[in-house]
């Protein structure tokens, strides 16, 4: 089939999510203070990267819900027994410096438009549709996407192949007419290939490595991929 549409992951695929997190984090313990347990800034941050994927983990699994991650995150980082609006609250005054630090990669509205004309675009993550709808709007880009659909909302998230079929059906397409674009070769591209979907692993940390994937090393690199001007469908094609 030809492709019709790309969908498109959010987090540390067009928003710079990692650099966003680390430096709101350490702006946010310079304010708080280090927790106890920490010898420095640095631990406390890879500590705290490693709590956030362990517990949102457990929110793709079913096992908690969107706030309840956030609150099993603080506590366990800190480790406190707070109740649920200590921990709100500290997660609140984190979110500050964190959306301070809000930004597009660069390659981003090159790749949009570039695309614009030839192909229609939507969202497809894996966090909630408050988060996701606002932050684009920050960021100036939601009106480049028809829909935005999030697992929040729909029960489901990636890697799972409803996840993705919904997207496709928000779209009004089927999963062979959609390419996926997402920073993690499982949970994106080898879903999305699960899926019926192309999936396109965007790997901007060049970890290379799973050539039975699409991979892609930025943006750029997006739209002769998908306008035939080199082999589109071809494993490990670039970097």
């Amino acid at each position: 089939m030809v492709i019709r549409a790309v969908l498109w992951d959010i987090d540390d695929t067009i928003f710079d999510y990692t650099h966003a997190d680390r430096f709101g984090m350490r702006k946010h313990l310079e304010q708080e203070g280090l927790p106890d347990g920490y010898e420095n800034v640095e631990q406390a941050l890879v500590a705290w990267r490693e709590l956030t994927d362990v517990h949102w983990a457990r929110f793709a699994a079913g096992e908690t819900d969107f706030q309840g991650q956030r609150r099993d995150r603080v506590r366990e980082f800190l480790a406190r027994a707070l109740d649920d609006a200590e921990a709100d609250d500290w997660f609140a005054r984190h979110v500050t410096h964190y959306e301070a630090a809000w930004s597009l990669f660069p390659d981003v509205l090159p790749a949009l438009d570039l695309l614009a004309d030839g192909f229609r675009h939507a969202v497809l993550s894996n966090s909630s549709i408050h988060n996701q709808d606002r932050k684009l709007r920050r960021l100036g880009v939601r009106d480049r996407f028809e829909a935005v659909v999030c697992a929040v909302e729909l029960g489901v998230s990636k890697p799972e192949a409803a996840a993705f079929r919904a997207a496709c059906e928000a779209l009004a397409l089927d999963p062979g007419e959609v390419a996926y674009v997402g920073d993690e070769p499982d949970i994106d591209a080898r879903g999305a290939v699960a899926a019926g979907l192309m999936g396109i692993w965007l790997d901007r940390r060049g970890r290379g490595g799973r050539p039975e994937l699409v991979r892609i090393s930025g943006l750029d690199q997006l739209p002769d991929l998908l306008t035939g001007n080199t082999r589109f469908g071809a494993p490990d094609t670039f970097g």
